[in-house]
């Protein structure tokens, strides 16, 4: 089931294919078709050598589909710049701290009773006596 021509489809390099979503999507087909075949295959009984084919094809499904994915999310990244609201997956990843803290307003919100304390004991400026006789304060 798995000739020559497809043989060559298996070896699949990452760096080629960024950008050219129509040769990615028919060598994802490819690979598709000739993974199915190769599951005919075992189960109908196939050689060994035909089953340890099963783990070369799939692992250049998941590049295929792994630079569909990095491009569809590069492009979004692209579309969603500058702008106001972003989907969750594309904002960054922050800590459980980070994203339930208080805002700078919520921050600097005082209770009433904070509120009338610091009314009542404001920071008290006092002037510092003269003595002439005592040396310890300096002017």
């Amino acid at each position: 089931m798995v000739d020559e021509d497809n043989a060559d489809v298996a070896k699949f390099k990452v760096q080629d294919p960024y950008g050219k979503k129509e040769e990615l999507l028919k060598q994802l087909e490819d690979l598709k078709v000739e993974l199915s075949q190769l599951h005919i295959t075992k189960v109908t009984g196939g050689t060994a050598s035909k089953l340890s084919k099963i783990p070369a094809v799939c692992k250049p499904i998941a590049r295929v589909l792994t630079v569909i994915s990095q491009t569809q999310k590069e492009n979004l990244r692209k579309f969603y710049k500058g702008k106001k609201d972003k989907p969750w997956d594309l904002q960054p990843k922050k800590t459980h701290a980070l994203c339930h803290r208080l805002n700078k307003w919520e921050e600097n919100l005082k209770t009433k009773k904070q509120q009338w304390k610091e009314q009542l004991y404001s920071l008290q400026k006092y002037a510092r006596p003269e003595h002439q006789d005592h040396k310890t304060y300096t002017n």
